[in-house]
């Protein structure tokens, strides 16, 4: 069942990908866009050339994010596929269904939206090319400890139903994902790099469809790997 699974994770990234790919097109490409005009005019007004591009802006936007986007929404679909064979009939005995829509609910929270509170995504021409290394690294650690700590409050959780009962347990994990995580968040360097002349719209819309195409994505993948899920766990169930 692992391998059916797996398979089935994969193309429920993919799918959900293309959904997000739609998104970004939509609402993320003109703030990607109007940053690159900024960034052309500043240059300009510096009397520095522009930076020579491997690849057209209609590539970029087109061809170069849905490579991207079918990448990331496979390799997520094949880890998302995993996590839920490991939980399913051992954390708890949600049905298929609603087992992935928690699942893609708290892997958005701990892997996007915790981390992007601290370390919100920039469009172009926002960012020191000197910090990349550091501001990838701490990212990456925000990420990690994000995990670990949903972990450890999804631990607590379930040692705290027999003494709290299941409502109160969940919140109690939830409490503790939430102050561990403002603890680390709290711990890691502020980075602040945005230009003082930057237009605050098209940072703010640029964030929105980050988070958008993010949320378009887990929400797509909990939805389409939920059904798929069931039919394979139900054949499972028939055949044994």
């Amino acid at each position: 069942m692992m391998g059916r699974l797996l398979a089935r994770g994969m193309i429920a990234g993919v799918l959900a990908a293309c959904l997000a790919f739609a998104f970004a097109r939509l609402f993320g490409e003109p703030q990607v866009a109007l940053s690159i005009a900024f960034e052309a005019a500043r240059d300009a007004a510096a009397g520095e050339p522009p930076e020579p591009a491997l690849f057209s802006r209609a590539t970029q936007a087109g061809l170069g994010l849905l490579t991207a986007a079918l990448a990331y929404g496979a390799a997520f679909g094949g880890l998302f596929s995993i996590v839920f064979a490991l939980c399913y009939g051992r954390v708890n005995r949600m049905p298929p269904r609603l087992l992935a829509l928690v699942l893609a609910l708290a892997g958005f929270v701990a892997v996007v939206l915790v981390p992007d509170l601290k370390y919100p995504p920039n469009p172009p021409a926002v960012g020191n090319a000197a910090t990349i290394g550091l501001r990838t690294a701490t990212y990456a650690e925000m990420i990690v400890f994000s995990l670990c700590a949903m972990v450890l409050g999804t631990l607590a959780g379930r040692h705290l139903v027999t003494r709290l009962g299941v409502w109160n347990a969940t919140l109690g994990g939830v409490a503790i994902y939430a102050v561990l995580a403002v603890a680390f968040q709290t711990s890691l360097p502020d980075i602040s790099e945005v230009p003082a002349n930057f237009p605050a719209l098209t940072l703010w819309r640029f964030r929105e469809a980050a988070i958008g195409m993010q949320l378009v994505l887990w929400s797509g993948l909990g939805l389409i790997f939920g059904a798929m899920a069931e039919r394979v766990t139900g054949v499972a169930s028939a055949r044994a």
